[in-house]
């Protein structure tokens, strides 16, 4: 049975517009691509001395169950370059899975929902851009209404590019 998957993406080292390209590139092999957001330049949170990130939301169809693809999505961070040395750090590419479907999951290596998208203005604002009126299978807030939600001192977004 086929799921919709929701993904923010983010680097903020090397060529950051190509490594986001050339990670849903391969997310592609996953299943099929049928969204991405423009390109969006935000600040880091938590652990801030660090470059500016560019960011985007991705929506793909996949056939995959969601441990299988959270398997294959560290497989991909890993081909690029992704090496886990510092919490929150700088990265060549982080691929984080929001939604699938509207699938609640709890084990000790996936949370789905994401369990901080909805603070979070550099994944809800690109989401917003490709599916505002998608549900949080526990609030049952729409994307638009959680980016409504927050603060406007929370997390500088600048759109950069179109995806």
């Amino acid at each position: 049975m086929e799921k919709t998957v929701y993904l923010s993406l983010g680097a903020n080292v090397g060529d950051r517009e190509a490594n986001l390209r050339t990670a849903i590139e391969k997310l592609a092999e996953l299943g099929e691509v049928i969204a991405v957001s423009s390109f969006y330049e935000t600040e880091p949170m938590e652990f801030t001395a660090q470059p500016w990130f560019l960011n985007c939301a991705v929506a793909l169809r996949t056939k995959l169950m969601p441990k299988l693809f959270l398997s294959k999505a560290l497989a991909i961070e890993q081909q690029m370059g992704r090496r886990r040395s510092q919490p929150k750090g700088p990265r060549a590419i982080d691929i984080d899975i929001l939604l699938f479907g509207n699938s609640v999951i709890h084990t000790p290596h996936l949370d789905v929902p994401h369990v901080a998208m909805h603070e979070r203005r550099f994944v809800l604002e690109p989401l917003a851009e490709i599916v505002p009126e998608v549900r949080h299978p526990i609030f049952k807030r729409t994307v638009r209404e959680m980016l409504q939600a927050l603060p406007h001192n929370v997390g500088q977004v600048r759109k950069c590019s179109d995806g």
